[in-house]
């Protein structure tokens, strides 16, 4: 392999990437803890994007942190395990060795 093939596999991985984080941003994951009660909206990066609280719960500011936590701990497993997936998807398509 020669400089030129590597200088070009390199750009092909920064597009790749490139892409990879616009679609992360434009994903979505919402998340429901206590039967609905707590959701929360995240996008592909992480980002805390939505909050809704049930009104029966803003008495009850224990069963809200706890919900809560819970919510955010699950969306951002979803976040991710979607960024591992889309990385490993993007990686699956290259071969750094050139073999076909």
């Amino acid at each position: 392999m020669n400089f030129g093939d590597m200088g070009k596999m390199f750009e092909g991985m920064q597009q790749n990437a490139a892409k990879l984080q616009a679609e992360l941003e434009s994903k979505t994951f919402k998340v429901k803890s206590g039967g609905g009660m707590v959701e929360v909206t995240m996008n592909g990066k992480g980002e805390v994007l939505d909050i809704n609280i049930d009104d029966s719960l803003m008495s009850d500011k224990e069963s809200l942190q706890i919900l809560l936590i819970g919510a955010f701990n699950d969306a951002n497993k979803m976040v991710q395990q979607n960024q591992q997936s889309s990385a490993m998807g993007m990686l699956g398509g290259m071969n750094p060795f050139g073999a076909k």
